[in-house]
């Protein structure tokens, strides 16, 4: 993956974790601040399912980008998945600016404020953001850099040092394997992580990094994609503010 990839944060609990995680990556930049001073390629932020831009990161970028930024979001929301964006998909949009050219979208969790924290929903999340890369460049390119917060450590209540770990696996993925579709790259978590499906895990994951790449009985059991709750609002915003 020839991507420069840089990861920033306003909160320092979560920059210190990731320099704690990445530290075998010097590759990977690692930054204190705001997603808006990044000059990079794409943007990624944690949307929700139906890419309603009202707060966190997403209501921040919206206002630097303006409002047809939401517009296009939803529109390949809608195209591609019916209005309703799962867990370990994303969409990348033009900007209609430079720098960022593209706006990566990937949700963490589905209905809002849900405790991901015994999930592995930060790592699909994260791996869908590279994938999303992945296939705009190969559908004619313009990705070279890309800046990611963290994702799922606010609303999802995902403690930072899991997020920084999760992050790091779907990051190590894809400087390994390249993927046709989000579904193969899902199938290729499950064979480091363990099945990604409904089952819930009854303890909260600890470092991936010596997670069994075949999964056992070791691997982690996640929560993945489930269909909202009846009541339940898809359109809050899932993830951290800027």
């Amino acid at each position: 993956m020839l991507v420069q990839v840089t990861l920033v944060d306003v909160n320092p609990k979560m920059v210190a974790a990731w320099r704690s995680s990445f530290e075998e990556n010097p590759e990977v930049t690692i930054l204190s601040g705001s997603m808006l001073a990044q000059d990079v390629d794409a943007w990624v932020t944690p949307t929700n399912a139906r890419g309603s831009m009202d707060g966190g990161l997403d209501g921040v970028i919206k206002q630097a980008l303006g409002g047809q930024i939401e517009a296009r979001v939803q529109a390949e929301i809608k195209r591609l998945y019916g209005g309703f964006l799962p867990v370990g998909c994303a969409t990348c949009v033009e900007s209609g600016r430079p720098k960022p050219r593209f706006l990566i979208s990937t949700p963490t969790m589905v209905a809002s404020s849900e405790d991901i924290s015994d999930s592995m929903n930060v790592a699909l999340a994260c791996a869908a953001a590279f994938q999303a890369v992945h296939m705009q460049n190969a559908r004619g390119g313009g990705i070279q850099s890309v800046a990611l917060p963290g994702l799922g450590a606010n609303t999802g209540r995902v403690p930072v040092e899991i997020c920084a770990d999760l992050m790091w696996t779907g990051y190590s993925l894809f400087r390994r394997r390249d993927f046709a579709s989000f579904a193969d790259m899902r199938a290729a978590l499950e064979e480091e992580l363990g099945p990604l499906g409904p089952a819930k895990s009854t303890s909260k994951p600890a470092s991936l990094k010596g997670v069994p790449a075949t999964g056992g009985a070791n691997s982690k059991k996640p929560i993945g994609f489930q269909p909202p709750a009846a009541g339940a609002d898809p359109d809050a915003d899932f993830d951290d503010a800027e």
